[in-house]
């Protein structure tokens, strides 16, 4: 659900710097930005922040991009930031269907996809951050051998998922219906705001790990 306009929110993403203006400029460079060569992390429709946000605590020598296509929402994440140094995450304003036009091919290692809109109706199936489109432009950035990790709390979409990914030439190396019953796919798990209230309700959490087909880039 989109939060509501908040006023001032896009001043503040315009200041803070966390928030990268001009992302496609960037484009093949964005190691160069972070000052290492760490590989490179992305979320798409990060929320407010709290997944991507520890992630990049715990894991200092990762760089974590968060992609969040609403002011009123990115804001509320770039604030879980203030007063403190946090060099290994960014932020960017876009929508999913510009990462080619924001990274190189091979430039991302891996890509989170964690409890989007479902998109319920038939006829949006293609608005659907699993559907096949989109797994094609995630191809186009991946570096060889990197994946995709797809949690949600919505069984009709998990299965749309799964059904879309030996025509878009990707397999599952991990799958789960009930992740917090399930201690090798729980290891390290960081938990999302919609995560953390489903599963207190009782709800199960799908997962997916999911990589492109060998002989596709052989």
């Amino acid at each position: 659900m989109r939060l509501r306009n908040i006023p001032g929110a896009d001043d503040w993403i315009a200041k803070s710097p966390y928030v990268i203006q001009d992302p496609v400029s960037l484009k093949g460079k964005w190691s160069e930005r972070f000052g290492n060569d760490a590989p490179i992390r992305v979320e798409i429709g990060c929320g407010k922040g709290r997944f991507i946000t520890q992630k990049a605590e715990i894991s200092p020598g990762v760089n974590f991009i968060g992609i969040e296509q609403y002011s009123s929402v990115l804001y509320r994440g770039i604030r879980k930031l203030d007063d403190r140094e946090q060099p290994n995450i960014l932020f960017i304003r876009v929508n999913a269907a510009q990462l080619p036009e924001i990274f190189e091919e091979g430039e991302v290692d891996r890509i989170y996809v964690n409890f989007p809109d479902p998109w319920p109706k038939d006829r949006h199936a293609k608005r659907r951050l699993m559907y096949r489109s989109f797994l094609e432009l995630y191809d186009r950035v991946l570096a060889p051998g990197g994946r995709v990790e797809f949690k949600t709390d919505n069984e009709k979409l998990f299965d749309f998922a799964l059904e879309e990914l030996e025509p878009a030439g990707w397999q599952a190396v991990s799958v789960t219906r009930n992740l917090h019953s399930n201690p090798d796919m729980m290891a390290g798990n960081v938990e999302t705001e919609y995560e953390e209230k489903f599963s207190l309700l009782g709800y199960p959490i799908y997962k997916c790990i999911i990589t492109r087909l060998a002989e596709k880039h052989s």
